[in-house]
């Protein structure tokens, strides 16, 4: 009998739900865009009405409906939602008000209690935890930020001054679960929500990065991953709970006792490469449509013949300005006439690369880790162009899983653990995780991007002082 799993991937631009078997094979899958973010008012960034709820609702039934398997041979559920989220419950779980978003100024400051039928505070997780099993239980991995939880111990502080400074009492709080144990079981009513039939056991995962971190292979230390999504930025695993770096900061991992270090970033990062296709525009449609490929295999097709460095032009990417510099833009410098079109996106890939490099470098000289292998993950690492010069930046092979949906596929393997199918996460992630082929990197073009490096991080330092004059007269 070959057991199955559902890996559910709440995500910020769409939920997933997946069912895998346990090898950690695609079965099936149910997708459901979410809606536009509701912002009423500065600085409130909302998910509006249930929409997380209902897109976990339309994506679980298609991908239920797409099962051909027996359903009984389905064994539980992994949970995945979006990080630094904030719900506000009724005594009965309902929502009091829409979920906050990630982007939501409320969720960095304390809490304010300012309505009476507010009984929980809780993440996303939380919130989607007890609409799937009726508990109130939310994964120890979900909690950073404004919290007051000890992040030695991966549980609620035992002193009352943490919750005064977070604002939460502790009975607003829900019981915390270590990723892989049981949230609970299905209800009756998520499940004729869902469809996942009603007594499967639910189990806990972790915040979205640590779960896509597990669900690419990230194991050991040595290796470095960059998450390409529409904020970059790479990780790293380690044991210790380090509090006071100042290129990276430390985050649950989604294995208990372990955390993940996390790099500095490019903000708006993939979503820059789709900003260009979409500047581009109908031309760019109609020759990849002439081609019966995509828009993104068609520009990469012609990058490519683009030589390494774009000649000359290079890209900083700050097209969403840091709040400790609102002043700060993006700029693409170097153009002398050679460039066309597909310089400009190259160099935007390029410009990644070198910002990635720079901040996983950093964050390696601070931790004292050298890596020796890189695992590209998110849409990006679809293609071959992006993962070539990702391995030339760095100088170090560079790989891809089979699976690219690694945040389904890890919230599958805490199911997996929590099951029994497998007795640890490092056997699970053995079992169901495999890499493409590695992308080599070329001597040559690694040499040529270390002394791009070199004059690339030195742009802000000329041109902050530009844009600080120019934000006066813009902005």
């Amino acid at each position: 009998m070959t057991s199955y799993l559902i890996g559910i991937d709440n995500g910020s631009q769409s939920t997933k739900v997946t069912i895998f078997d346990e090898h950690g094979t695609p079965i099936c899958e149910g997708k459901q865009p979410l809606r536009p973010n509701s912002t009423p008012k500065p600085g409130i960034v909302e998910h509006p009405d249930d929409d997380l709820w209902d897109s976990i609702g339309e994506a679980s039934r298609r991908a239920m409906k797409s099962f051909s398997g027996d359903i009984h041979d389905i064994v539980g559920v992994g949970l995945c939602t979006i990080r630094f989220c904030r719900a506000l419950l009724r005594a009965d779980g309902t929502l009091a008000g829409p979920v906050m978003s990630w982007m939501d100024s409320r969720v960095s400051r304390p809490y304010e209690h300012v309505d009476d039928a507010v009984r929980y505070v809780t993440t996303s997780s939380g919130y989607i935890s007890h609409r799937m099993t009726g508990e109130f239980k939310d994964t120890a991995s979900n909690y950073q930020g404004m919290w007051p939880i000890n992040t030695d111990r991966w549980e609620w502080l035992a002193d009352d001054e943490g919750f005064s400074e977070c604002g939460i009492p502790r009975e607003m709080l829900f019981d915390l679960v270590m990723p892989g144990e049981l949230l609970g079981q299905v209800t009756a009513a998520a499940s004729e929500h869902t469809r996942i039939p009603a007594g499967l056991p639910v189990f806990a995962t972790g915040n979205d990065k640590a779960v896509e971190a597990l669900g690419s292979g990230l194991r050991t230390p040595e290796t470095l991953l960059v998450s390409l999504g529409t904020y970059i930025a790479s990780m790293a695993l380690g044991e210790r709970n380090l509090k006071d770096a100042r290129s990276f900061w430390t985050n649950f991992a989604c294995i208990p006792r372990q955390y993940l270090y996390e790099s500095t970033g490019i903000r708006r990062g993939m979503w820059t490469v789709s900003w260009w296709r979409d500047v581009l525009g109908e031309s760019v449609k109609q020759a990849a449509a002439a081609r019966q490929i995509s828009p993104e295999e068609y520009l990469n097709e012609q990058a490519s013949k683009v030589p390494a460095g774009s000649d000359g032009l290079m890209v900083v990417l700050d097209w969403l300005a840091p709040t400790e510099a609102p002043f700060r833009k993006g700029s693409i410098l170097g153009f002398d006439g050679r460039q066309g079109p597909y310089h400009i996106y190259r160099a935007i890939i390029e410009g990644i690369a070198l910002t990635i490099c720079r901040c996983g470098t950093e964050m390696g000289a601070e931790t004292r880790q050298a890596y020796d292998r890189l695992i590209i993950s998110g849409g990006g690492s679809n293609s071959d162009l992006i993962m070539q010069i990702f391995a030339d930046t760095f100088g170090l092979p560079a790989v891809r899983a089979r699976v690219n949906n690694s945040v389904g596929l890890a919230s599958a393997i805490c199911a997996a653990v929590g099951s029994g199918i497998y007795d640890s996460f490092d056997a699970a992630a053995q079992a169901m995780v495999a890499w493409q082929p590695p992308f080599t990197p070329d001597p040559a073009r690694h040499e040529l991007y270390q002394k791009m490096l070199s004059v690339y991080s030195d742009i802000r330092g000329q041109t902050d002082p530009l844009f600080e004059r120019s934000y006066a007269i813009f902005d």
